[in-house]
């Protein structure tokens, strides 16, 4: 799908107020999340490319957590959209 913003999909299809928006810079894929009830998500956080996303997982998993930021950032999907785009 795309907007104003740019090209995006819903990371967690439940939860439709959230928006993951995806480009292709300097040959990458970035990402970049949008909330509608929360501006500050879009405003604080800058587009992050898949390797960083991928550093901050290794991170996670070292450390014990559970929750895995890679499951919210879909490089398939980006890579599909953007193709389409």
């Amino acid at each position: 799908m795309k907007d104003e913003l740019g090209v995006f999909y819903y990371p967690a299809p439940q939860h439709p107020e959230a928006r993951m928006y995806v480009r292709r810079y300097a040959g990458r894929i970035e990402f970049r999340m949008w909330h509608r009830d929360d501006a500050n998500v879009w405003e604080k956080h800058n587009w992050l490319p898949y390797a960083v996303i991928e550093q901050a997982a290794a991170m996670f998993k070292a450390s014990g957590k559970e929750s895995d930021p890679t499951t919210l950032y879909d490089l398939a999907v980006a890579e599909r959209l953007l193709a389409d785009e």
